[in-house]
């Protein structure tokens, strides 16, 4: 998907739970964000890229118009987090995929994987479960049917190593 592309049509945004929103917005853009490979860029390009993605393009101005402010800034604070942490988290991801290759992985999988794993590593006062559960809802509405046991062994690989940190 480029960025301009949508992940999803506008009615079943309309139709996700508030608390998942941001969620599902900063999937989309981490998503946009590895289709693009924008983690290749120099970095004034690459900034320009985040900024760009950080006022959700692919929404239609209707559906911008109809997220709250709360939860765009929520989707924002994933997004930034996540691409300023990339290196670490998918350091984090790569330790805890067993007879896998990273570079195999769905754009899907790996733009849930990398928001959860942001969650789960910076964002310590989120409930551990409410990150794993939201991120296989997430990989479950947009990916395929085995990629949500993949997310979930994944992502509480991640929770018990901060759990023993």
């Amino acid at each position: 998907m480029e960025t301009g592309e949508r992940v999803e049509d506008e009615q079943s945004l309309k139709k996700t739970p508030e608390k998942r929103r941001a969620r599902v917005l900063a999937f989309q853009a981490l998503y946009a964000w590895e289709a693009g490979k924008a983690r290749f860029k120099p970095p004034a390009e690459k900034q320009e890229i985040l900024e760009n993605l950080l006022d959700f393009p692919w929404l239609s101005e209707e559906e911008n118009a109809s997220i709250s402010e709360e939860i765009k800034l929520s989707a924002r604070l994933f997004i930034t987090g996540a691409a300023d942490n990339l290196e670490t988290i998918d350091k984090n991801i790569k330790a805890h995929l067993e007879h896998w290759d990273f570079s195999r992985l769905r754009r899907i999988d790996l733009a849930v994987l990398r928001l959860g794993a942001y969650q789960l590593l910076y964002q310590r006062d989120m409930p551990v479960a409410l990150v794993i559960s939201e991120s296989v809802a997430v990989v479950k509405t947009f990916g395929e049917e085995k990629s949500c046991g993949f997310v979930n062994g994944v992502l509480d690989a991640i929770r018990k190593t901060v759990e023993n940190e």
